[in-house]
């Protein structure tokens, strides 16, 4: 696979892991990254900057391949330490970093200046406008199917994708709903340049997910997802569970406050559940399940996308169009 992205990332498939708070450490990133594609931590699961510079040389000791750092910059995370994280990112020489949750804006010269190329994710062409505006070197464009925050437009990548290819100059890598090569091939004719997929990812040998709650997501259908937040203006796709249920009946009271809901589906809740196999939190999760039936280690998973994406392409396709 050569694509712009390719060329900017500096692997061999675009397909990038994207970074999942709680699932992107070491052991998952290093094993994308050593199959071709870019392995990504998650600079937010880490407590502190110190704590991402150890699971950098941590994810080092594991892979020599290119691997890269999200930064999630959602107004809910005001405490954490994004300027420390940058600091180290810089310092340690990372050549990639996937920005999401808001704009990266204050970040961006600091990171061109160590050479770091910036990947953002957006879930609407206008935010993708925006961060091509301030200088990032890709946008990830997240469709209406993906896991956690699918943004408030409701708009699945089967439109969102085209239309940011044509309105961007820059690359255009497509998020949500992709698990197969399937998607990969549908992606890259809607004019993306590469791939990002979460759940795919999450449920491979080498996430650190509790094999139960593994188990429970391999037989979930493309219908077990649902959101919670909406009336809130903070949509999360997450899994349907008796949990989930609750948090929808009490998001369905007019006394409601967002902040009533945070004991349900907040972030500590679900992290101690990824952990312990406990199914009474909401785990986000894309309707992109209903397609995954396996556990595969992220090198077969990776080598088996690129053969069936050729074949896709080379067999089925041209078949077609030979048929005509």
């Amino acid at each position: 696979m050569k694509t712009r992205a390719t060329d900017l990332l500096g692997v061999r498939y675009a397909v990038v892991q994207s970074g999942m708070r709680w699932v992107s450490r070491a052991p998952l990133v290093a094993a994308v990254s050593n199959a071709g594609g870019l392995g990504v931590l998650s600079a937010h699961t880490q407590p502190d900057a110190e704590a991402l510079r150890r699971e950098i040389e941590r994810t080092r000791s594991l892979t020599s391949k290119p691997f890269g750092v999200n930064l999630t910059l959602l107004a809910a995370n005001a405490g954490v330490d994004v300027e420390g994280f940058v600091r180290v990112v810089t310092q340690e020489g990372i050549p990639v970093v996937e920005t999401a949750g808001g704009s990266p804006a204050r970040y961006i010269d600091a990171l061109k200046k160590a050479g770091v190329k910036v990947l953002h994710k957006a879930t609407s062409v206008r935010h993708a406008l925006k961060a091509q505006s301030v200088g990032v070197d890709a946008v990830i464009i997240d469709g209406f199917e993906c896991a956690g925050h699918p943004g408030q437009d409701n708009v699945p990548g089967l439109v969102l994708i085209p239309a940011a290819a044509r309105a961007l100059s820059i690359p255009v890598l497509a998020a949500g709903g992709i698990a197969d090569a399937d998607g990969i091939v549908a992606a890259l004719a809607l004019g993306a340049e590469g791939v990002c997929m979460g759940t795919r990812f999450l449920l491979t040998q080498e996430s650190p997910l509790h094999d139960d709650i593994k188990a429970r997501m391999v037989d979930a259908r493309e219908t077990d997802t649902t959101l919670v937040g909406s009336r809130f203006g903070d949509s999360i796709r997450v899994m349907r569970n008796a949990t989930v249920d609750e948090a929808l009946q009490l998001e369905a009271q007019p006394s409601t406050t967002h902040h009533d809901l945070l004991p349900l589906i907040g972030a500590t809740r679900w992290m101690r559940a990824m952990e312990t196999g406990g199914n009474d939190a909401a785990f986000p999760l894309g309707q992109c399940v209903g397609l995954i039936d396996d556990l595969p280690s992220c090198d077969v998973l990776i080598e088996r996308l690129m053969r069936e994406t050729r074949s896709l392409i080379a067999s089925r396709l041209a078949g077609m169009l030979e048929a005509a």
